[in-house]
C-alpha cells in the first residue's frame, strides 16, 4: 500500500521512538506537520525557529535523546542557525528537517529559495557545523536517508545533522514505512585496549602530583561512579571544564571545581603544578584554560597530558600529548580503573590532600553563602543564587544561560549531588536558556526546572514564554535584571572606562527595562517582580508549589564575577597581542 511520503516519515519516527518535533510552520512543511497530527508525536510550536532549536536541545540534554526540529525553507531554517549550532558544537544529537523549494524549480528563485550562489543550496548554511547534512533527491531515499541522520547524530561523538526536503517530495507516494530501515539495535563505542589501558595506569602510578581534569561526557551513572573509583583509589584531585560541572557531586573531598577565567584560585595551584594529567572528554577550551597561557592554568610541559576522547581531532588539538587515545571515556576510566587496581590492589592515600580540598571548596562556598546573605537592593547576584539554593529541591534542574548565571553557577552554587546543570557551553549563545528550559521540563515533567537567566538573555527569546504556556510546562523563569548585558558592561567598563551600548535605557537615557513579571502575566503564566530582599524566597517558594509556567523578575546590581584566571581579550584590548 502506498501512501505520501509524509506519513510514511511520521511511522518511521514513531518507531524510533521520537515524542517531541519542535519548530515552525511554513509551506513548505505543512504537509509533514499534518501527517504529525493524528500520529502520538506531539509538534511544539515555538513561534521562532531559535528558540525551537533551544527546546529541542534541552529535550535532547535532559532525556538522553535526539532532539527533532523542523524548519521551512530560507528564513526559516536560517532562523535556527544560532540553536543548532549551539547544540552542534556541545555534542548534543539533534536531528533538523527542512522543506524546501520544489524539486523542480531549482535555479528558477521560487518563492524564499536560497540561491544567490548556488541554485537551492540551503544545505550549504549549515555544513560548517553540522556532522552531515544531507539534501533528498528522490523520495524513494527518504526514509534511508532519516536513518542515517539518527544514527549519525548520535553515534560517536554526538552532533547535529540537516535533512533538507524539497516540499514535493512530502506528497509523493511511497511505500508504507514497515520497519524496513531500523536503527541499529545494539551500538559499541570503540574501547581503550588493555595495552594502553595498562601504559595510563602505570603513568598515574608514577606520578607525585597526578590530576584527573573531565568534561562533559561522563553522564552515564556507571561511568562516573568508575571514575570516582578510579580518583578514590589513588587519591587523585579532580577538576573539571564548565560542561562538566555536575558530573560529579560539589560536596566530593577530592573535586577542585573548574579551573580557566571563571576557575578557582586552588584549582590552579593544583592543574599548574600537576606533574601528570588524564584528561577525559574535554577540548581545553579557551576560557577552561586561560587562553592556553601556562602562567595561569595548564602546562604542558613539562606536565605529561594523557588524553582521551571519542573524537580523534580533539586528541592534541591544544596542547601536546604523551598518550592519546579514541575511545568511549566511560569505557576507558572503566579499563584504566582495573588495571590500577590489578597493579595496586590497596588504595593510596596522600597525606592532607582531601583535607586542603575541602577546605579550600568549603571557602570559596561559604563566602558565596556570606555574601548571600546581603539585604542590599537591588540583590546582589549572590543573594539570588544563595535564595535558589535554599529554596530548590535537590533534584532540580537548573538551567542558565549566559553571564553570571553561567559563571557564578559554575564557580560557586554547591550542586547537590541529584541536582543538574545545562549550560551552552561551546557558543556560550545568549538566549539559549529560556527556550532550553521548556524542552527539559517537556523531558523530565516530574522536576522542578528553572531557567536562570539575565534580562538581556529572556529578552532575547520572549517566544520561550508563550511555549510554557502552550505546553503546560512548570518553568520557572528566574530574570536577573541589571538592566544591561552585565557582564559586557563590566568587561567594557574595565577595559575602556564606559560601558557604551552594553546597557538598556529609555529615550531620556534613564535605565530601562521590560517588567517581565506583567509581561508573564500578558502570556498566561503567573509572574512576580521582587520589590524587597525577602521578595525572592517567597516567590520562588510559591511559583514552585504552584507548579505553572511563571516569571520572577529580580532587580540586580551589575557586580562581576571573580576571575582569577586569565582570558586574552584583556590584553587585546590594551593593544598587547600573542600570537
Amino acid at each position: 500500500m502506498t501512501v505520501p511520503a509524509a506519513e510514511a516519515l511520521v511511522a518511521q519516527l514513531e518507531s524510533y521512538g521520537v515524542e517531541f518535533v519542535f519548530g515552525t510552520c511554513g509551506h513548505t512543511n505543512i504537509a509533514l506537520l499534518d501527517a504529525l497530527g493524528p500520529s502520538s508525536i506531539e509538534f511544539v510550536i515555538a513561534r521562532h525557529e531559535q528558540a525551537a532549536a533551544h527546546a529541542a536541545d534541552g529535550y535532547a540534554r535532559a532525556s538522553g535523546k535526539p532532539g527533532v526540529l523542523l524548519t521551512h525553507v530560507g528564513p526559516g531554517m536560517m532562523n535556527a542557525v544560532t540553536g543548532v549550532a549551539t547544540a552542534a558544537l556541545d555534542s548534543i544529537p539533534l536531528v533538523v528537517i527542512s522543506g524546501d523549494i520544489p524539486s523542480y524549480y531549482y535555479g528558477r528563485h521560487p518563492h524564499q529559495e536560497v540561491n544567490l550562489h548556488a541554485d537551492a543550496d540551503q544545505t550549504a548554511i549549515y555544513r560548517p557545523f553540522t556532522k552531515r547534512a544531507w539534501h533528498v533527491h528522490r523520495v524513494h531515499d527518504l526514509a534511508r536517508t532519516t536513518e542515517r541522520a539518527f544514527w549519525t547524530a548520535t553515534s560517536g561523538r554526538p552532533g547535529a545533522v540537516l535533512v533538507n526536503v524539497p516540499m514535493d517530495l512530502w506528497s509523493r507516494q511511497v511505500e508504507e514505512y514497515a520497519g524496513e530501515h531500523p536503527l541499529p539495535a545494539d551500538s559499541a563505542l570503540p574501547a581503550l585496549d588493555r595495552a594502553t589501558a595498562e601504559r595510563i595506569a602505570q603513568t598515574l602510578l608514577g606520578a607525585e602530583r597526578p590530576l584527573i581534569y573531565f568534561g562533559g561526557g561522563l553522564r552515564e551513572l556507571a561511568s562516573r561512579q568508575s571514575l570516582l573509583d578510579l580518583a578514590e583509589h589513588l587519591d587523585i584531585p579532580l577538576a573539571h571544564s564548565l560542561m562538566g560541572k555536575g558530573v560529579l557531586p560539589d560536596s566530593h573531598p577530592l573535586l577542585l571545581g573548574m579551573p580557566g577565567f571563571w576557575g578557582l584560585e586552588t584549582t590552579h595551584a593544583y592543574t599548574k603544578g600537576a606533574d601528570v594529567v588524564l584528561a577525559l572528554a574535554t577540548r581545553f577550551a579557551e576560557t577552561d584554560a586561560s587562553s592556553w597561557d601556562p602562567a595561569y592554568t595548564w602546562n604542558f610541559p613539562p606536565s605529561r597530558l594523557l588524553q582521551i576522547d571519542i573524537d580523534p581531532a580533539e586528541i592534541g588539538r591544544n596542547y601536546p600529548v604523551e598518550i592519546g587515545a579514541v575511545a568511549d571515556v566511560g569505557d576507558a576510566v572503566r579499563a584504566i580503573g582495573a588495571a590500577v587496581e590489578a597493579a595496586r590492589p590497596e588504595p593510596l592515600r596522600r597525606e592532607g590532600l582531601r583535607e586542603t580540598i575541602a577546605t579550600a571548596r568549603r571557602s570559596v562556598f561559604d563566602t558565596a553563602r556570606e555574601d548571600g546573605r546581603s539585604d542590599d537592593f537591588p540583590l546582589r547576584p549572590q543573594r539570588i543564587l544563595a535564595d535558589l539554593r535554599d529554596a530548590l529541591p535537590d533534584d532540580a534542574v537548573l538551567v542558565t544561560d549566559v553571564g553570571w548565571n553561567k559563571n557564578g553557577v559554575a564557580q560557586c552554587y554547591e550542586l547537590p549531588a541529584d541536582g543538574r546543570f545545562i549550560t551552552p557551553g561551546g557558543a556560550s549563545t545568549m538566549g539559549f536558556g529560556p527556550a532550553a528550559a521548556v524542552g527539559v521540563q517537556l523531558a523530565q515533567p516530574d522536576r522542578v526546572v528553572v531557567a536562570l537567566i539575565g534580562d538581556g538573555g529572556m529578552s532575547a527569546q520572549l517566544p520561550a514564554l508563550p511555549m510554557a504556556v502552550e505546553q503546560g510546562t512548570p518553568v520557572v523563569f528566574v530574570v536577573m535584571n541589571n538592566r544591561a548585558h552585565g557582564t559586557i558592561a563590566e568587561l567594557q567598563s574595565a577595559s575602556y572606562g564606559r560601558s557604551y551600548g552594553c546597557e538598556f535605557t529609555d529615550a531620556e537615557g534613564q535605565p530601562y527595562s521590560p517588567d517581565f513579571a506583567a509581561l508573564a502575566r500578558s502570556c498566561g503564566a503567573d509572574g512576580y517582580t521582587v520589590a524587597t530582599p525577602a521578595d525572592l524566597a517567597k516567590a520562588l517558594a510559591d511559583a514552585i508549589a504552584r507548579r505553572r509556567p511563571a516569571v520572577i523578575d529580580v532587580p540586580m546590581v551589575n557586580e562581576p564575577v571573580p576571575t582569577p584566571g586569565h582570558w586574552n581579550i584583556k590584553d587585546i584590548y590594551r593593544g598587547s597581542f600573542t600570537d
